[in-house]
């Protein structure tokens, strides 16, 4: 997904289209040759020449933000006085398809493993219990927050470059707004884009040859989980 907030007077341009290439909207355009023609792609981040305006993809995939978890389970305490679980414990996420790549949980979460097909989560017996859902003071479930893409379900892909094989791409200074972002990376007002290797934004440089390309206005969050940004 990909809105124009405020772009003034400049329209996008279109340019000729690299042939394998899968995009969504809000993802970066890189130019690239391809024999002796001049085409535009998905970028890798070294050299961003602006913003795609145009689709094509198998899926759509949409972003899941700060999704908090509780999973109740029966624990021990142990000799080193930590209160761990007894047997594998499982909840179901909000939406299944996860794109496994993209799926994060908090730092001081326990180790879980994910069924990225029907968004099941499973956090192996042995791990320590750190929420106590009824105030007694017993540890007595585990309390975590993840995000994650996921496909969205029975949308089928599609192709807006069709006919054409031209690609629609922003490249004058403007705010917009997208959904295609790196969801491992922590995203707060004022700090710097970069274009990851996958063509979407982060604010994680991958390398010293990767420049920045935009500045966050509008942080993603567990209730808007979009990113709002000035590209340069």
């Amino acid at each position: 997904m990909l809105r124009p907030i405020q772009v003034g007077n400049q329209l996008p341009l279109q340019f000729p289209l690299a042939g394998e290439d899968t995009f969504e909207p809000g993802m970066i355009a890189q130019l690239k040759v391809v024999g002796n023609e001049v085409v535009v792609g998905v970028s890798d981040g070294t050299a961003p020449v602006g913003i795609i305006d145009d689709i094509r993809t198998t899926s759509f995939t949409r972003p899941q933000r700060d999704e908090v978890l509780i999973i109740p389970a029966t624990g021990i305490k142990g000799q080193d006085d930590q209160w761990r679980s007894t047997t594998d414990v499982k909840k179901e996420l909000r939406y299944a398809s996860v794109v496994k790549s993209s799926f994060r949980i908090n730092n001081d979460a326990p180790q879980v493993a994910l069924n990225d097909v029907n968004g099941v989560v499973t956090v192996p017996a042995g791990s320590i219990l750190n929420y106590d859902s009824d105030n007694d003071q017993i540890p007595d479930s585990f309390r975590f927050v993840v995000s994650y893409y996921y496909r969205v379900p029975e949308i089928p892909g599609e192709d807006s470059t069709v006919g054409s094989n031209r690609v629609t791409v922003w490249i004058a200074r403007g705010i917009f707004e997208t959904d295609q972002y790196d969801m491992n990376a922590q995203y707060y007002v004022n700090s710097s884009l970069f274009v990851g290797l996958d063509g979407k934004f982060t604010t994680t440089q991958p390398t010293a040859e990767h420049p920045s390309v935009a500045m966050v206005t509008g942080p993603p969050s567990s209730i808007v989980s979009t990113l709002e940004f000035m590209w340069y």
